[in-house]
Formats: structure tokens, C-alpha cells, sequence
């Protein structure tokens, strides 16, 4: 075939995408309305991960798993729009890494809500002003995110989902790299670049941002007197600044981790992890014997983070990841074990262990 016996081919396929993709969001208008009606949650992970699954194992063609799951998480947005108007609180303002997570994970068809901080997060998602909040919550490079784990002790909220997110940061500005005098970014940013920053900046000053999306603003507003930012590409690019120099993150796999936090926890899809929280009885050997209810069952334990009670001094709560789902009996067995070592359990949710 030549070119134009090509094209035509390709126009008349997306007419029958287009046609099958209408058929598609009138079944998914109907699951919608029967999810109504019986109080069902709108957004399942679980079903989402299984298709997924299956699309990528079905695939005989050229397209890899990355371009699928990036189509058909366009094509489950719209869905996801056109079953309820779904709003999404995250860490703002637009362009944050929180902000791109959420697109990753619900695309650009749903409604998206930039809250000042995480605890703002939780709360709009407890009074029912956003379906579902995204706040990250260990990075491959900094570790643990405190902040959103002290703030599970008290919330009702459940995790219901994760979200993997490649971070590459960049050195971003207005003015010449040898003008350069104040870098702003995320404090967790400042820690993912240490040593290049070591190495190509070591007399500027370093001034600690609530977000990436506050630096670029910051670097574009001070660039007379020298200020530049580190950050990602779109949020370079939504204040106009030229990207100096791209992946300057001290090591090159930096990923972030993030959560999906919702009323309600996720159905077993057979490749879970469960995440919970504990306190336990300040005696000697009390981590030990708790610790050990994972191992009498052969739950795996891929985290274990301690934070500060902030009830009482000297006292610590446990963030805990298991393999398995909190519906396995072994993993419930464990559980129930674990809580006779402890002051307080407290399952946070079981959700697709998905690598995406």
C-alpha cells in the first residue's frame, strides 16, 4: 500500500474505535446507574488492576505495557466521569509530583481538588468534599513521609490503592546557570539531589518550599536576584522557565510511592499488600514477640516504619506493609495474633500491589 491507501486504512479504524468506544461508555453508564442504586463504590481499584492485567496479557501486538496502561487509563477516566462527577484532593498546587501521581493513576477526564497540605488532603476526602485523596508516602531515595503517617493514627480513611512514580528532577530558571544564587524546592527534592547540588552548587542558598510548583514560582518571580528552582518538567513549564539541566537526581531509579485514600478498602485481586498500624505494651521484648505473629504465619514484611504516639512520651506507633490481603486467612490469623502483644491494631486497607 502507499501512503494515502495507509491513511485511509488508519481513518476508517478510528471510526470503529470511535463507534466501539461509544458502545463502551453506554455499558459503563449502565454499571453506573446499578452502582447507584446499590450503593456501590464508584471507583474499584480492583477491577481496574484485573483489566489491566488481562489487556497486557492478551497483547500480541507492538504495544508495549506502558503505552496500554496509559490508553486505557484515559479510557477509564472518561468512564470514571461519565459514572459520577468524581473529584480527587491532592497536595497542590498543579504541577506537584502528588498532582501528576493522581493523573497517572485517574487520568484527565475527572475533577481534580489542590489542597495546601496533607492533612487537608484527609479531611476533604473525611467530609465527603472530594471521593478520594493521592498524598505520597515513601520515596526509594529519602524514605518515609511522616507527615502522612502520623496522619493515618487518627483518620477513618482506608487505603484503596497505590501509585509508583518515577521522579526526575531538574535544575529549571530564567537567568544563566552562572547567575545563579538561591535554589528553592521541596525539602525532599533538596534530599534527592544532595550530592549534585554538592558538586554544582555548593555556595548557593537553599530555601525549602511547601511544593516543586511553589519553587518554579518563586524562581520565576526572584530571578533578578538570582533565584532558580529544582523540580520537574511541567511545573518548568507552567511558569515559563527553561530547563537548565534534567535528571539530577542522585540516583537514577528515584521513585516516589503514593496512596489512593478513600471510605473504603479494595476486594482481594490475589496480589495484594496490606498496611497496617500497631502500638505495643512498653515492656522488654514486646516488638519481638509482636513482630513474630508475621513470622509464626510466614506473612512477608516489606516496611516497617516507627513514628512518635503523640499521646504519650516515649511511646511509638508502627506503620507496617505485609504481602496479602487482610481477607487471607493467614494474614488474619497473623493479625489476631499480633493483637495480643499490642495496645492498639489498626488496619489501614489491602489494595492491588501493582507495580505501575
Amino acid at each position: 500500500m502507499n501512503l494515502d491507501d495507509i491513511r485511509k486504512h488508519i481513518d476508517e479504524i478510528d471510526g470503529q474505535l470511535l463507534d466501539l468506544l461509544s458502545d463502551r461508555a453506554d455499558l459503563v453508564h449502565q454499571v453506573g446507574e446499578v452502582k447507584k442504586r446499590d450503593g456501590l463504590q464508584i471507583y474499584a481499584p480492583e477491577r481496574e488492576e484485573a483489566l489491566l492485567r488481562r489487556l497486557i496479557e492478551r497483547n500480541k501486538g507492538r504495544l508495549p505495557e506502558k503505552s496500554i496502561r496509559a490508553i486505557y487509563r484515559e479510557i477509564m477516566s472518561a468512564a470514571l466521569a461519565l459514572e459520577d462527577d468524581l473529584k480527587i484532593a491532592y497536595l497542590g498546587p498543579e504541577g506537584t509530583w502528588t498532582h501528576q501521581a493522581a493523573i497517572k493513576k485517574f487520568g484527565h477526564s475527572v475533577a481534580y481538588s489542590p489542597q495546601p497540605n496533607f492533612a487537608e488532603v484527609f479531611d476533604q476526602v473525611t467530609r465527603r468534599q472530594a471521593d478520594y485523596g493521592v498524598v505520597p508516602i515513601e520515596n526509594s531515595t529519602e524514605g518515609a513521609v511522616s507527615h502522612t503517617l502520623d496522619l493515618f493514627v487518627d483518620s477513618p480513611l482506608q487505603i484503596c490503592a497505590q501509585i509508583l512514580l518515577r521522579i526526575e528532577n531538574g535544575l529549571m530558571a530564567s537567568i544563566p546557570r552562572e547567575q545563579i544564587k538561591t535554589l528553592y524546592s521541596h525539602p525532599q527534592v533538596f534530599g534527592q539531589c544532595r550530592n549534585w547540588i554538592l558538586r554544582n552548587f555548593p555556595e548557593a542558598d537553599l530555601v525549602e518550599v511547601s511544593s516543586t510548583t511553589r519553587a518554579a514560582q518563586l524562581a520565576r518571580d526572584n530571578a533578578a536576584q538570582g533565584a532558580a528552582a529544582l523540580g520537574g518538567a511541567l511545573a518548568a513549564e507552567m511558569n515559563g522557565l527553561t530547563m537548565l539541566e534534567s535528571s539530577i537526581q542522585d540516583r537514577a531509579t528515584n521513585t516516589t510511592r503514593f496512596l489512593v485514600i478513600g471510605e473504603k478498602t479494595c476486594p482481594p485481586t490475589g496480589k495484594d499488600r496490606t498496611s497496617i498500624l500497631f502500638a505495643i505494651h512498653d515492656r522488654p521484648g514486646s516488638l519481638v514477640r509482636a513482630l513474630q505473629a508475621f513470622d509464626q504465619f510466614q506473612i512477608n514484611m516489606s516496611k516497617i516504619e516507627s513514628r512518635p504516639s503523640k499521646r504519650k512520651d516515649w511511646e511509638y506507633v508502627f506503620y507496617v506493609d505485609l504481602s496479602g490481603h487482610c481477607d487471607d486467612p493467614e494474614l488474619k490469623n497473623a493479625i489476631e495474633e499480633l493483637e495480643k502483644h499490642c495496645s492498639m491494631v489498626k488496619l489501614l486497607g489491602s489494595y492491588p500491589d501493582a507495580g505501575e
